[in-house]
């Protein structure tokens, strides 16, 4: 939008120093073009007063001798006719047919315009003055001149014009950019708070500063905007973390006292004893889960910690161990990842060891700043996919297997916090696989 901006504002300037250099050169032009013209007629003139005395006495000498030397001094023709159109004295090379000319001027009419002077010509003008008076006229005067000195006098006026247009045009463009820089300054800044938001930085805030009135309170109401919404999101984690952190004690306390309650409890109840308890523990898993995620949105524990991956995975090797699943890892000797991808190659690896059946492999692998964790259980559809990272969500297949439905969504926000993205991705021929891509946080 910027450069839209200048080369809308550049493209007015150039028509406004056009509308004012093209006619000034032109002016010029034709008022040099009139200057010549009033010049060489009074130049001819006088030879048409030498040409009727000469005429009237018969004697042509000093005419001619007058007009060889002027024409000696400016470069010009000069040609004098008698009334019957002989030629009576002529000095230099006429280039241009004089036929027209002498018919005007032995018509009693003088030449009154010339063709507009240029750098690019005309190269010499005509001028032909009536010699005599109204009705008794003697012959007539032409006078060629050469248009050199104007021609360079225009010249020069419209190279000063064409500089003088390039540096305002110049200075006019530096100052188009300052001026569209001000006017996007507001745009800008939001366009950069925005981004910063998008990816995670709630507390990024506009500087309103340079720009119009306008856009400047927009700025100020799109801090208040995001504010507002910051702050409302704040409340429900705080809400979350709160309502999660006080239902803790209250369900502990349920389970000491449902445990007290076995020893008393008949064959018939211990059946319902058990789902009870089952649900209970379900229910505080929800718990832990709702708090960690609430945890995590708010960006706790996650910045600038790094843990060793290999350490990390050894006491999955156990789990993994014991219901029969392989965990082959691929990572290098040094494999220090931040704690939040730990975290989430944590929650891949419990979610796989609840469905890759016995015999079945998992694989962890680690190169450069992209994390896998691909098992060959059942996996999930393309649609169960996009679905997966949402929360609360649970596949259909998997009503019966333990969990809060929080995991994946819990380890997005954990790739959210370390600025880096997840996907869940299909394994070959079958399986589900977790790839973490890590950025800076």
């Amino acid at each position: 939008m910027n450069s839209r901006l200048v080369v809308t504002f550049t493209t007015l300037i150039v028509f406004l120093i056009a509308a004012l250099a093209v006619p000034l050169g032109f002016a010029y032009a034709s008022h040099r073009t009139n200057r010549l013209l009033l010049d060489r007629r009074a130049d001819a003139t006088r030879f048409a007063e030498l040409a009727d005395q000469a005429a009237r006495e018969g004697d042509y000498a000093g005419l001619t001798a007058e007009i060889s030397r002027y024409a000696a001094l400016y470069g010009a023709a000069v040609r004098v006719r008698d009334r019957d159109g002989s030629i009576r004295a002529t000095v230099g090379r006429f280039e241009a047919d004089d036929r027209e000319a002498t018919r005007l001027a032995m018509s009693g009419r003088t030449t009154e315009d010339l063709p507009t002077i240029s750098p690019f010509g005309p190269a010499t003008v005509l001028l032909a003055e009536s010699a005599g008076r109204d009705a008794q006229l003697s012959g007539v005067v032409l006078l060629q001149t050469p248009t050199d000195q104007a021609r360079l006098d225009v010249s020069l006026v419209w190279g000063a014009l064409a500089v003088g247009a390039l540096v305002a045009l110049a200075y006019s463009a530096l100052a188009a950019r300052r001026l569209a820089r001000w006017i996007l300054r507001p745009v800008t800044e939001l366009d950069r708070t925005t981004r910063a938001i998008a990816k995670g930085r709630m507390d990024a805030r506009a500087h309103p500063g340079a720009g119009p009135s306008e856009l400047r309170r927009l700025e100020e109401r799109f801090n208040a905007m995001a504010d507002a919404v910051a702050d409302a999101m704040e409340r429900q984690r705080a809400f979350v973390a709160d309502a999660s952190h006080e239902l803790r004690t209250p369900l502990t306390v349920l389970g000491l006292r449902l445990e007290n309650l076995e020893p008393h409890l008949s064959g018939e109840g211990t059946a319902e004893y058990a789902e009870a308890m089952a649900e209970l523990d379900r229910l505080a898993l929800l718990v832990e889960d709702l708090l960690a995620l609430a945890r995590v949105e708010a960006g706790a524990g996650v910045e600038g910690k790094v843990v060793e991956l290999e350490a990390r995975l050894g006491a999955w090797r156990e789990v993994y161990a014991a219901k029969g699943v392989n965990l082959v890892t691929d990572i290098p000797e040094i494999s220090e990842v931040p704690e939040a991808a730990a975290r989430i190659a944590d929650i891949a690896l419990d979610n796989a060891q609840k469905f890759v059946p016995a015999g079945g492999t998992v694989t962890v692998t680690l190169a450069g700043d992209v994390l896998r964790v691909a098992d060959d259980g059942p996996g999930l559809g393309e649609e169960e996919r996009a679905d997966a990272l949402g929360r609360f969500w649970r596949s259909g297949a998997h009503a019966n297997v333990p969990g809060s439905g929080l995991g994946l969504a819990i380890a997005a926000e954990l790739a959210r916090a370390c600025g880096g993205t997840m996907r869940l991705l299909p394994a070959v021929p079958h399986g589900l696989v977790v790839e973490l891509r890590m950025g800076q946080p």
